[in-house]
């Protein structure tokens, strides 16, 4: 549900560019964006940094759009985000030296830091070829063939990536059935060791 949640103001944009145009289909990502945090905030759910971006950079190129009525703008917007994304994970990584792959998981699942640096470093190849098949398809292809990547090209991607990375994560998941080790005997209150028992 929240893949779709996320994709949620991509599907409007879509559905609007089909009945209209691109300029009123952009009126409505903008308006779909804003109406996504409104929710998140009324209901007092956490708003992830990334959606913050997004309703920024789809506000500014998306009102440059409609303003200027130059749809090069909004078709700049993703490759802006998952650009500005990826800089931010390399930002996280290599500088500050924290994975926010790892803290987004909230230490539900024990990697090794290794796994998780691998797991950084696809995020930013990843988001980094979306970034550069979006602006491929926006200056070399119809409006028409891009609208068709934005929507369908970009979520059927993240969704075979998010769907390989669970595989790769899978070996580290916690499991559930397996039963608790039990304490050592001189570890637990009131119980004796042997040697102690045999004292006696």
């Amino acid at each position: 549900m929240k893949f779709l949640f996320d994709f949620f103001p991509v599907i409007l944009f879509f559905g609007a560019y089909k009945v209209f145009d691109i300029y009123i289909a952009t009126g409505v990502a903008i308006a779909a964006s804003i109406a996504q945090v409104g929710y998140l905030k009324l209901y007092k759910k956490k708003i992830e940094p990334m959606m913050w971006l997004s309703l920024i950079v789809i506000v500014v190129a998306g009102g440059a759009t409609i303003i200027l009525k130059n749809e090069m703008f909004i078709k700049w917007k993703p490759t802006i985000l998952f650009g500005g994304m990826a800089i931010a994970i390399a930002i996280a990584q290599f500088w500050l030296k924290k994975n926010p792959i790892a803290f987004v998981f909230n230490n539900t699942i024990q990697a090794p830091a290794a796994v998780w640096r691998k797991l950084s470093l696809a995020w930013i190849v990843f988001l980094l070829l979306i970034a550069f098949l979006n602006i491929w398809f926006a200056y070399y292809t119809s409006t028409d063939t891009w609208v068709l990547f934005k929507t369908f090209g970009d979520m059927g991607l993240f969704f075979v990536f998010i769907v390989a990375q669970i595989f790769w994560l899978l070996p580290y998941l916690p499991d559930e059935n397996a039963a608790p080790e039990p304490a050592p005997l001189n570890d637990a209150p009131g119980a004796t060791s042997p040697v102690t028992e045999g004292k006696r």
